[in-house]
C-alpha cells in the first residue's frame, strides 16, 4: 500500500475515532462520569491501561492561562512542572487495564480554555503510539476537558443558587405562639439546578397566621431570585389582612404586569386557632393533607385556580374546621411526583400513609419524608406541617 493510501486510511480512522469520542465522552455533567468515559474510550480504541487525574477546583482556578504553553503541539508531553502539580494535588479517578501489562505511558494534559484540569495517562504493551494515535489521545483529552469545564461551571452555578435559596429560606416568618410549626427543604439530587420552592408564615391580627407554600416554575439562580420576589410581594399583600383568595388575586395582578416574571403555583392557608377553622385558596398548587388524631390522612379538596402571573384570577376560598388533634401538611410537587406516574396516583400514595400515634409536627415531617422521600429526587421538595396548640 502506498504512503498516500496509508495516510488517507490513518486520517479516516482518526476522523472516525473523533466522531466516536464526541458521542461517548461527556454524556453527563458529572466530572467522575466524564473521566470514566474518557478512560473507557481510549482503552477501547488505543491503549491497554488509562488513568485520569484531576486537579482540585481551587488549583484549576489558581493557574489559568499558563497551562496552554506547557502543552505544546499535538503529541507533546505536558511539562514536568505541570505533571508534578497534578501528581501532588490531583486524584486518580479511573484506571482501566486491558490485556497484557502496560508499559511506556504517555501523559496528555486535560486543557480547556487555557486552564489545566488534570492529566490523562495512557499506556499499552508492545510499544508507544504513532503520531495519529497520539493526536487522537489529545483530541479525546481536550474534549473531556471541555466537558469538565462545563461540569465545574454548572456545579458553581448550582452552589450559588442553592446558597441563595438556603439563605432566603433560613429566615421565614414566625407564626403566632398558638401554632406548632415545622418546615423542611430538600434540594434535588439529580444534578439539576435548584428550583424555586419556598414556604412562608405571616402573622395576622387576632391570633391568625397565614401559611404559604409556593413553587416558582423553572430552576437555577433566576428561579431562586424570583422566589424571593414572590415572598416579598406576598408579605406586602398579606399585610392588608385579606382572605386568602383575595391575596392571590392581588398578587396575580401585580405579577402579571411584568412579562419578565416567571409563573408560580401557590397554596395559602389562613389558620384561626380561636375559631378552629382554616381558610384555603390555591393558585395551581397541589392540595393540602390533614392527618387526624388516629394518624390517617385525607386530602382537602381545594379548587386550584390559574398559577400566579397569568392575570386570569378566579381563585376560590375553601374553609374547613381544624382541631388541635389535626396536623396540616402543605408541600410542593417534588414530594409526591414520580416520572411517568399520574399525579392522582402520587397523591393517593400520600393519602394512604399513617402517622405514628402522638407524633409531633417535626416527627410528622420526618415520617412523611421517610415514607415518600427515600429516593433520589428529581425536583426540590419543600414541606410544612402545622398544628393548633391546645390551650
Amino acid at each position: 500500500m502506498s504512503a498516500i493510501s496509508t495516510g488517507h486510511a490513518e486520517r479516516a480512522r482518526r476522523l472516525r475515532a473523533a466522531e466516536d469520542a464526541a458521542e461517548r465522552i461527556g454524556t453527563t455533567l458529572d466530572a467522575h462520569t466524564t473521566c470514566a468515559e474518557l478512560a473507557r474510550f481510549v482503552c477501547g480504541v488505543l491503549c491497554d491501561a488509562a488513568a485520569v487525574e484531576l486537579l482540585p477546583q481551587e488549583a484549576v482556578d489558581a493557574a489559568p492561562g499558563g497551562a496552554e504553553a506547557d502543552a505544546g503541539p499535538d503529541g507533546a508531553e505536558v511539562s514536568p512542572a505541570a505533571l508534578h502539580r497534578v501528581a501532588a494535588e490531583g486524584r486518580t479517578r479511573l484506571l482501566e487495564p486491558r490485556g497484557a501489562t502496560a508499559s511506556a505511558p504517555v501523559s496528555i494534559p486535560l486543557l480547556a480554555h487555557g486552564r489545566l484540569h488534570g492529566v490523562l495517562r495512557a499506556a499499552r504493551a508492545g510499544g508507544g503510539f504513532s503520531a495519529h494515535e497520539t493526536a487522537t489521545l489529545h483530541h479525546a483529552a481536550r474534549l473531556a476537558a471541555v466537558h469538565l469545564a462545563h461540569a465545574q461551571r454548572h456545579a458553581a452555578a448550582r452552589r450559588t443558587a442553592l446558597d441563595l435559596q438556603r439563605a432566603l429560606l433560613a429566615e421565614p416568618g414566625r407564626p403566632h405562639p398558638n401554632l406548632e410549626l415545622a418546615t423542611r427543604h430538600l434540594p434535588a439530587e439529580s444534578g439539576a439546578l435548584v428550583g424555586g420552592d419556598w414556604c412562608e408564615t405571616v402573622r395576622l391580627h387576632f391570633g391568625r397566621t397565614l401559611l404559604v407554600m409556593g413553587d416558582v416554575m423553572g430552576h437555577g439562580l433566576e428561579a431562586a431570585v424570583e422566589m424571593n420576589a414572590y415572598r416579598s410581594g406576598l408579605r406586602e399583600v398579606a399585610a392588608a389582612e385579606l382572605p386568602p383568595h383575595r391575596v392571590l388575586r392581588q398578587l396575580d395582578t401585580v405579577v402579571a404586569r411584568d412579562d419578565r416574571r416567571r409563573p408560580a403555583t401557590c397554596l395559602l392557608a389562613q389558620l384561626d386557632p380561636a375559631r378552629g377553622i382554616a381558610s384555603f385558596a390555591s393558585a395551581g398548587h397541589l392540595p393540602p393533607v390533614v392527618f387526624g388524631a388516629d394518624g390517617t390522612a385525607r386530602l382537602l379538596p381545594v379548587t386550584a385556580g390559574p398559577p400566579l402571573g397569568t392575570g386570569a384570577g378566579g381563585y376560590e376560598p375553601v374553609t374547613r374546621t381544624l382541631t388541635p388533634d389535626d396536623t396540616l401538611l402543605m408541600f410542593t410537587d417534588g414530594l409526591v411526583e414520580r416520572r411517568g406516574e399520574d399525579i392522582d396516583a402520587s397523591l393517593a400514595r400520600l393519602a394512604r400513609m399513617r402517622l405514628p400515634a402522638g407524633a409531633g409536627v417535626a416527627e410528622a415531617l420526618d415520617e412523611v419524608l421517610r415514607h415518600l422521600g427515600g429516593r433520589p429526587t428529581e425536583d426540590d421538595v419543600a414541606v410544612l406541617a402545622a398544628r393548633i396548640r391546645r390551650r
